[in-house]
């Protein structure tokens, strides 16, 4: 699916459209080149999941955790990982639960023996204005 963004809350109606279908246990994998908006989206899903708190970009940390109305949200960026011994050494599989939901942004991992339903989106920058959204494995 393709969903042209034209606003920030174009890009909020996308996410709520999305965050009503989640039941926990979904990956969504963002991918965009730097500035295209991927955390922009990742705060849109979280205010749609009902996370009181301020989203933040986990360049430095890797991993945020919210609490949502009744999923959590696990935010990944994994833009400064190098290798896939890092990525063990993050524990990552302890953090894909049937009550949250994982996001991540920079994805290195291969999820295609994965179990569960990933969601990937591509975002591409159009304008300071719009962005187009290429969303696979979410009906």
């Amino acid at each position: 699916m393709e969903y042209l963004s034209s606003s920030l809350r174009d890009t909020k109606t996308l996410a709520e459209k999305i965050a009503r279908t989640l039941r926990g246990g979904e990956v969504i994998v963002l991918s965009g080149e730097l500035g295209a908006g991927k955390t922009a989206f990742t705060k849109a899903l979280a205010a749609a999941l009902g996370v009181k708190e301020t989203v933040l970009s986990p360049t430095f940390t890797m991993v945020k955790e919210y609490k949502g109305e009744n999923l959590g949200l696990y935010h990944f960026d994994l833009y400064r990982i190098e290798d896939a011994a890092e990525l063990e050494e993050l524990g990552l599989d302890e953090y894909f639960s049937s009550d949250a939901v994982t996001v991540i942004e920079w994805n290195k991992l291969d999820f295609s023996d994965f179990p569960g339903k990933v969601i990937e989106i591509s975002i591409d920058y159009i304008s300071p204005e719009s962005r187009l959204f290429r969303v696979n494995g979410w009906e």
